[in-house]
């Protein structure tokens, strides 16, 4: 009779398994990291604060269909319906739209600094992606990118805040290298317990 497995080695399997079949969101850093130059490119535009926050709303938004084009060349699994742990994925990542209402605020009162603000949300929403994927780079890189973004937004004059998106970007590249690294970990991890099994 095989040994049962307690909830605990479970609950680390089922996060394995989404690191592995996920390859721990590269697809959706890369995609981030190919907005946040682009965004980047729109703060060099000489058009007032406001003008490139209305551009960046819609910028941002081409993250989704780019993680679903680079899905594909990376092979990466979007959906485990056996794995109870992949719907939460899902949820933290909308979790993010809550704090577009703040973001909305700083548009409106305060445009020289939406771009600060947005870079602060982007990066700490990755911090629970940490526990989820098995990947402490997630939780370095959620502080390097809020505490960086609020240190360059109190800094740069008017003409310099395309350094903050540009600075998301080169964050974003270096954490898919730290995350290509967690995931050939996790893999192995990931083969060794089937192999025991």
């Amino acid at each position: 009779m095989p040994a049962t497995l307690t909830p605990a080695l479970s609950l680390d399997q089922l996060r394995l398994e989404l690191s592995v079949k996920a390859k721990n969101g590269l697809d959706f850093i890369l995609a981030g990291v190919l907005v946040w130059a682009a965004i980047a490119g729109v703060w060099l535009l000489p058009n007032p604060p406001s003008r490139n926050g209305f551009i960046t709303f819609f910028a941002g938004s081409l993250t989704l269909p780019l993680a679903r084009l680079l899905a594909k060349p990376l092979r990466t699994t979007w959906t485990l319906p056996h794995n109870p742990l992949q719907p939460l994925g899902l949820w933290l990542n909308v979790a993010q739209l809550f704090y577009f209402p703040l973001l909305v605020f700083v548009y409106m009162r305060f445009p020289q600094h939406f771009i600060m603000t947005y870079g602060i949300i982007t990066g700490a929403h990755f911090f629970p992606y940490a526990w989820f994927f098995r990947a402490p780079a997630y939780a370095v890189m959620a502080g390097v990118i809020s505490a960086g973004c609020l240190g360059l937004g109190l800094r740069l004059s008017p003409g310099h805040l395309y350094l903050i998106p540009a600075f998301v970007a080169a964050c974003l590249a270096v954490l898919a290298v730290l995350l290509g690294r967690s995931y050939r970990q996790n893999q192995r991890a990931y083969q060794a317990v089937a192999h025991a099994e």
